[in-house]
């Protein structure tokens, strides 16, 4: 009902339909007669309502053509020719007004897709299955917590803990679009993975330029303007400059050279 090959199995006369599911282990083989074979899946073998599969080619005419029509013309496939015995099984006829709408013209019926029967006859389908996981005393609690991602401990099974695992065993025959919608109408929300923690926030820089205090310009000037000289003295700059200097000399005469003798 989701669109992709699986296996399944009819009885003798296809009164019945079942789903075969195996159990693969490497390097596992079984020992038949004096025979090995080298196949060693275990198959599994269970009864399945065949509306779930019948359901998959309603809802694709109702998109195609969206109008009422003959089962034998709606349940078609090239790929999977046998897909009409679906409509020989045992009760479909009967129970084929849970997802349909009917009409009835002389001796023929016409069927048209109907979500919200279908949204109820899977609702029955959820009940049903809560109802067989609590009578085989099957917890399910972690099982809807690991699958969620949700944190924390919890002693006991809650409702909503079966109803979402129930809706999600039997979310696995219906197409996606239609799972959701089951979601709502059994009024369950949606849960979803926790969004990841963000991330640290960088320090915003500010859009206005920053500006030198200093005028490092002036150091790579061609024409770099003196500096001014102190103009202040010193207290003993002050006394030196009151000593009379008459008939001293420079300190500078004593290393210049010695003028030569003329001859």
């Amino acid at each position: 009902s989701t669109g992709e090959a699986t296996l399944y199995l009819f009885n003798s006369g296809a009164q019945q339909l079942f789903e075969v599911k195996a159990f693969h282990e490497e390097y596992r083989s079984w020992f038949i007669g004096q025979t090995v074979q080298q196949d060693g899946r275990l198959l599994f073998v269970t009864p399945m309502d065949p509306l779930f599969l019948i359901l998959y080619y309603l809802i694709k005419a109702d998109k195609e053509q969206g109008k009422f029509q003959p089962l034998d013309q709606v349940v078609l496939d090239s790929d999977y020719p046998n897909c009409s015995l679906l409509l020989k099984c045992a009760d479909v006829q009967q129970y084929i007004h849970h997802v349909t709408e009917e009409k009835e013209i002389g001796t023929q019926k016409f069927h048209k897709y109907s979500q919200e029967k279908t949204l109820k006859w899977l609702k029955k389908k959820v009940n049903q299955t809560v109802k067989a996981l609590k009578g085989n005393d099957i917890s399910v609690g972690e099982r809807v917590r690991a699958a969620t991602f949700i944190s924390g401990k919890q002693t006991t099974d809650t409702k909503e803990d079966y109803v979402r695992y129930a809706h999600g065993l039997i979310s696995e025959y219906i197409p996606e679009d239609l799972s959701k919608e089951l979601l709502k109408y059994l009024g369950l929300p949606e849960l979803k993975s926790p969004a990841p923690e963000p991330p640290l926030k960088k320090r915003k820089l500010s859009d206005v330029p920053v500006e030198a205090e200093d005028d490092y310009t002036k150091f790579n000037s061609s024409n770099p303007k003196p500096k001014k000289a102190n103009s202040k003295m010193s207290a003993a700059q002050k006394a030196l400059a009151k000593v009379d200097k008459s008939g001293m000399k420079s300190i500078s005469m004593f290393f210049s050279s010695k003028p030569k003798a003329s001859k």
